[in-house]
């Protein structure tokens, strides 16, 4: 068997009950069997679920690259300037402003906080951003600024898990996951989800963010490095070359393929899948991540530097990717929660990603890529009016935050929504997280009511019971 062709396997027309016993006696595990078999009629190829697809509607955006500030960026001293929060620094809040309000560690009747930064107005549509944005200005026209998020969750690894995958509780697909398993695959040579990492750490809410809950783990986001193998172990190792390990691969699928055959266990297919996929990867993936072919004015505009791990070497990644066919890449810049130490911490999180986020944006316009792909930046959550850590810190914040969008049908040089006079409520146009997931599905082609996936006897969709379009925010 060619290790690179397609496979062309189709589920067992009956389930032995030996099977049943064997693979399902203990929790019903493997329960994508039931779903497989109730969309295909038991008769669809396995390999073909990464296979391009239509969606409802034609799309605005055909991929999505998905900025994510984990740690929940301040949006007070980024992109919501407030001239009351600076009149009444080191004032106690109005009693009826936090009536009710929970924080997650300070003690919600501290005192006001005023914003460390300067602010100004920028292009054509005037929108007002931080001085620590010097690089997003000259973009400004080409966004949109959504000043009105808010979340349900106040502490990062629910508030991340929730902003990806629509609810607080591990367990769900990724919205990563559910645009692969909408729209497929437009390459073979890569995986179609990919993610990667940036910061002091990890996100809080770990591979959660990015997996595929109960859709079949083919739809799940790969973790590549930055530098390097993208991913570990892609090499062979010596005295392996590679004739013997497509023999050995060819091998591997016949008996994988057998099993597959006998059981229509789907997580087979994604085994296959994931061994012919690797096996490709050892010649794309190595002219992907070479980015000293790249020219120096590029490499200039991002601020990326070939064989460093860095953001802005994902952001230039990222372009590379979606141009060979990778339909979702998300990058994780994980230094955002700022206790204490607000000042020097948000100058250097800007230094890291601000010049990188504004030049993707630019390289993708200039390519002509720019009106098919969705790009979105932002966290979990914002930060409190209200001070923590001395004088230089802010507690987390679900009631008001900001994030913002480019391309993909997202109107642009757009501010939408209001906080009230010190950031604390949002005021007008409020989005909450389920709203963007809507949103976000409809620029991808989907009906966010009618993308679903059968599990444990209920139909399931990114926004569960919620979500709203919101319309001001298309072009």
């Amino acid at each position: 068997m060619n290790p690179s062709s397609r496979t062309s396997v189709t589920l067992a027309k009956s389930v032995s009950r030996r099977w049943f016993l064997q693979e399902c006696g203990v929790g019903l595990g493997a329960v994508a069997l039931h779903q497989l078999l109730h969309e295909s009629g038991a008769a669809a190829p396995l390999a073909d679920a990464l296979a391009p697809k239509a969606p409802h509607f034609a799309p605005k955006a055909k991929r999505v690259i998905f900025l994510f500030m984990a740690g929940a960026p301040s949006h007070l001293e980024l992109f919501d300037y407030k001239p009351q929060l600076a009149k009444h620094d080191g004032q106690k809040p109005p009693k009826e402003l936090i009536e009710g309000y929970r924080a997650a560690f300070i003690n919600p009747s501290s005192t006001f906080l005023g914003p460390k930064f300067s602010f100004s107005k920028h292009g054509q549509c005037g929108a007002e951003l931080s001085e620590l944005l010097p690089h997003l200005a000259t973009v400004v026209d080409d966004i949109a600024i959504v000043k009105s998020m808010v979340t349900d969750a106040f502490n990062h690894a629910p508030g991340q898990i929730l902003m990806n995958t629509g609810a607080q509780q591990f367990g769900r697909p990724s919205f990563g996951a559910w645009t692969t398993y909408g729209l497929g695959s437009e390459t073979r040579d890569l995986p179609a989800f990919v993610v990667m990492n940036t910061g002091a750490k990890g996100p809080s809410g770990g591979n959660s963010n990015w997996g595929s809950g109960f859709l079949p783990t083919m739809y799940q986001g790969v973790q590549f490095r930055g530098s390097g193998d993208p991913v570990l172990y892609l090499s062979n190792p010596p005295g392996v070359d590679r004739k013997t390990q497509q023999d050995s691969l060819a091998a591997i699928n016949r008996l994988n393929q057998l099993r597959l055959q006998q059981s229509g266990d789907p997580e087979i297919a994604t085994r296959i899948n994931s061994f012919e996929m690797a096996f490709r990867m050892q010649t794309s993936a190595p002219e992907l991540m070479d980015l000293s072919q790249e020219p120096k004015h590029i490499l200039d505009l991002y601020g990326a530097k070939p064989g460093e791990a860095s953001f802005a070497n994902n952001c230039l990644l990222a372009r590379r990717m979606i141009e060979r066919g990778v339909r979702f890449v998300q990058l994780f810049h994980e230094a955002w929660d700022q206790h204490g130490n607000l000042v020097n911490d948000l100058k250097k999180n800007c230094k890291d990603t601000d010049q990188a986020s504004a030049a993707l944006v630019k390289d993708l316009k200039q390519r002509g890529l720019l009106d098919e792909t969705l790009v979105i930046w932002g966290g979990e959550f914002g930060r409190t009016p209200m001070v923590q850590g001395g004088n230089d810190g802010r507690d987390h914040h679900p009631n008001a935050f900001t994030m913002w969008l480019a391309g993909g049908g997202v109107k642009p040089g757009l501010t939408l929504g209001q906080s009230d006079e010190f950031g604390f409520n949002a005021t007008e146009d409020r989005v909450h997280v389920h709203d963007l997931h809507a949103t976000l599905l409809h620029l991808v082609g989907f009906d966010h009511l009618k993308l679903i996936y059968r599990f444990q006897g209920r139909d399931f969709r990114l926004t569960d019971v919620h979500g709203q379009l919101i319309n001001k925010l298309l072009a």
